[in-house]
């Protein structure tokens, strides 16, 4: 357990903040805030990361995930008085910071807001980033819960604004605390009064692998385009299967594109596809163009909820797949293995991609993988050859029948 002391906070006395860090794979959170008496007034336990998406200098679209807390501090979380509310501050990075206000209303006290704020100008989260300077995203919660009552949720919880998710789980907190003792009596979300499944808390076993099932099936091809002012501007069709291993435990997702929504845009020089369902924050594809005239997947990006409650978020900047001329589309009827990182690949199916200089809303002339070209090659051989085959065996037919016939005919 490390321990901050804080400068007095008016009418509290000297505040204590304590933190300790979990054996999991992002960080547990416990801050517990006394007043002048030692005694706890402001309770709190949980888990949370966040993932950006910010423009480039090269008008590229990135996705930042900040999940390290390892450097927080946490100046100015206070218990509050008749003047201030009771609020937790977490500063963390370079200019980062998560503030959360809580305020009492009659019989109970609310979760009130939520701020989050994120620098731009730092370059090892955030590289080659069009904008700089520090921006904050602020959401009003508003959750109502009874005094004398922790509120409990381990289910995952999210809040989407402005380009920014902030994803949090294994949540208990209780500000307003009576007598300095937390309650034992539980205020549940929503999602953990319907949830059959526990999701653990702290825990360093190795998850079953049985927790999801392996889709065994070749996945159902979907259609997906994206239209800006001048009509249809990215086409695309394909069968995807996602490749995960989270915690040691490998699993097989078949998208299902009847129950996932797309959305997208398109630029001069970069065009994005975006895949979302329920279990998929998003899922990104991101053509760019290189040389002035040809294309290729340079960018793949995906935050999903994993059947845990937790959150899988992966992003890779650098690939080199799907590369065709401008004008034209790419095309492979083989499966194909799109491999974002050691812990995620996507297996692709009959796909077909063209995210640039579509026309009238169809399919420019296809440019076919080398998968499918061997295939086209191997057909004409093998076609040959049996050809070939059955020529021999007539021309052998045939002598075999003249040779026959001769021996038919005898001198007199």
């Amino acid at each position: 357990m490390v321990c901050f002391r804080l400068s007095p906070a008016p009418g509290s006395g000297l505040v204590l903040l304590c933190l300790v860090l979990g054996a999991v794979s992002s960080y547990a959170l416990e801050v517990n805030v006394t007043d002048s008496e030692k005694a706890t007034c402001l309770y709190a336990k949980w888990q949370m990361n966040f993932t950006i998406q910010y423009n480039t200098t090269s008008k590229n679209f990135k996705t930042a995930t900040i999940s390290d807390f390892s450097t927080a501090t946490y100046n100015g979380s206070v218990c509050g008085n008749d003047q201030n509310n009771p609020k937790i501050v977490v500063q963390f990075g370079s200019g980062f910071s998560w503030i959360v206000n809580f305020t009492k209303k009659e019989s109970a006290y609310l979760i009130d807001s939520i701020s989050f704020s994120y620098n731009l100008s730092d370059n090892a989260t955030f590289p080659d980033a069009k904008e700089k300077g520090i921006l904050t995203v602020h959401d009003l919660v508003g959750f109502r819960i009874p005094l004398n009552n922790i509120f409990r949720c381990n289910s995952l919880s999210t809040l989407e604004k402005n380009g920014v998710v902030q994803y949090y789980w294994d949540v208990h907190v209780q500000a307003f605390v009576q007598n300095g003792t937390v309650s034992t009596k539980e205020f549940l979300c929503e999602k953990d009064k319907t949830s059959t499944t526990v999701v653990p808390t702290i825990s360093t076993t190795t998850p079953s692998p049985t927790t999801t099932p392996t889709p065994k099936e070749k996945p159902e091809v979907g259609s997906y385009s994206v239209n800006n002012s001048n009509g249809t501007c990215l086409l695309a069709t394909m069968g995807l299967q996602l490749n995960i291993t989270h915690n040691k435990v490998a699993s097989v997702i078949n998208i299902n594109p009847n129950t996932t929504d797309f959305t997208g845009s398109c630029q001069p020089q970069t065009a994005l596809l975006r895949l979302n369902s329920s279990n998929i924050k998003y899922l990104d594809f991101v053509f760019a163009v290189k040389n002035e005239n040809r294309f290729y997947l340079k960018e793949v990006n995906v935050s999903m909820y994993l059947v845990n409650g937790s959150v899988f978020s992966i992003a890779n900047n650098n690939l080199s797949y799907w590369d065709a001329p401008l004008g034209s589309s790419y095309m492979c009827n083989k499966e194909q293995t799109v491999s974002v990182s050691g812990a995620f690949q996507i297996n692709t199916f009959d796909l077909r991609v063209q995210p640039f200089n579509v026309m009238e809303g169809k399919y420019s002339t296809a440019e076919e993988c080398s998968a499918d070209s061997d295939l086209n090659f191997l057909i004409p051989v093998a076609v040959g050859v049996a050809l070939g085959f059955l020529i021999i065996v007539v021309f052998i037919s045939y002598m075999i029948g003249r040779r026959k016939s001769r021996t038919g005919y005898q001198s007199v």
